[in-house]
């Protein structure tokens, strides 16, 4: 190599950096030689780097909504302190939307969302059919642990439908039948028309069981919409229902799309986590779109943008939209939900909820 050859390889390898603004942290990870520290190591996710980081600014993001909501709201004169719907109910400072997909309720991410609606830590829940169904199925039957790669047609012979490597018994949803269509007969008997938020509500009632989402839902008052609410075994079950019983329920998704875009333009603040993609996550944005963008907004998926879907798309795509704010510092966390959710509910609702707990308990002694 010539003397030129090596000084041109040399300017193109040892480019001279520019220097970083100050402040700018520096990569590092957790050191296991410490005494173990669970809060430690989460904290270590924020200068990991990669979906660590995005892990962090999430788990950040979520607790400034949780803070704002607890905050005593400020009203202006002649501003409504009540949100129109569910009727009575008091606005917070800040409302939470929380969505989630069906297999996640399938999975066992189910007992980690009850536990977030229990203790009364959102304001407003969308979800899938299937988000709604199996939270009752599973206080009628079990769900089981397979495999991936267990093969459809032997499960099928046996009665076994798959999801993911989550096994769910044919005879779950036979249960379901026997239990859901007696309550539709009663639901008939007092009126036709329903919403699907109203007819979960009824079925959340109904089911009477403290390990249910739906349960924890109408006791908080916290409405759930599910604007798909046929797409699911609660669809079969209306529809075999409306065949035995015709006409059978009509079910509003209008009405409730008003009472969600309503509870958004009417809310002081909105915070927004959504675990998954589809119609949850985009009917949460459009109703954060009446009210020109959410102030917090978290999103949990797998899903990539290069096809052009709102599944996959980036928080910065909602801001162009206008349903997330261009002040909010939006995060996506690229991740299967299960995986991450719990770490986020362990450093977020859960330290909330022990510190509300703990204040009681002062107060008490």
């Amino acid at each position: 190599m010539s003397g030129s050859d090596l000084a041109t390889a040399q300017a193109a390898v040892l480019v001279k950096s520019a220097a970083l603004p100050e402040g700018t942290p520096k990569i590092q990870g957790y050191d296991f030689n410490q005494e173990f520290d669970f809060g430690k190591l989460m904290d270590s996710y924020l200068t990991t780097g990669c979906q660590a980081t995005s892990l962090a600014r999430a788990i950040e993001e979520i607790n400034k909504m949780i803070k704002c909501r607890n905050e005593e709201p400020q009203f202006e004169d002649g501003t409504d302190e009540y949100y129109p719907y569910p009727e009575g109910k008091k606005k917070r400072a800040c409302t939470i939307f929380l969505g989630y997909t069906s297999n996640l309720v399938s999975s066992g991410l189910r007992d980690v969302i009850r536990y977030v609606v229990e203790h009364d830590m959102v304001d407003c829940i969308v979800t899938s059919a299937g988000g709604v169904e199996e939270d009752l199925i599973k206080c009628l039957a079990p769900s089981y642990l397979g495999d991936f790669n267990m093969s459809g047609a032997a499960l099928r012979k046996e009665g076994l439908n798959r999801a993911g490597n989550v096994l769910i018994p044919n005879d779950n949803y036979c249960k379901f039948e026997d239990w859901l269509m007696p309550i539709l007969d009663e639901c008939m008997e007092q009126t036709r028309y329903w919403t699907p938020s109203k007819l979960i509500d009824r079925l959340g009632q109904k089911i009477n069981d403290p390990s249910s989402i739906c349960y924890w839902a109408h006791k908080n008052r916290i409405p759930i919409f599910c604007p798909a609410l046929t797409d699911g075994s609660l669809g079969d079950m209306l529809y075999f229902h409306s065949v035995m019983k015709g006409p059978g329920l009509s079910v509003d998704i209008v009405e409730d799309v008003r009472h969600i875009n309503t509870m958004a333009v009417k809310s002081l603040k909105s915070g927004v986590i959504i675990l998954g993609g589809g119609v949850v996550k985009h009917h949460i944005n459009n109703a954060n779109l009446m009210r020109n963008g959410s102030d917090y907004t978290v999103f949990v998926n797998t899903g990539q943008e290069f096809d052009g879907s709102d599944s996959g798309a980036r928080p910065d795509e909602a801001v162009s939209w206008g349903k997330v704010k261009t002040t909010s510092q939006a995060v996506k966390v690229f991740c299967d939900a299960t995986l991450v959710f719990p770490l986020i509910v362990a450093r977020t609702f859960r330290e909330h909820v022990a510190r509300r707990m703990n204040g009681v308990s002062k107060e008490k002694n």
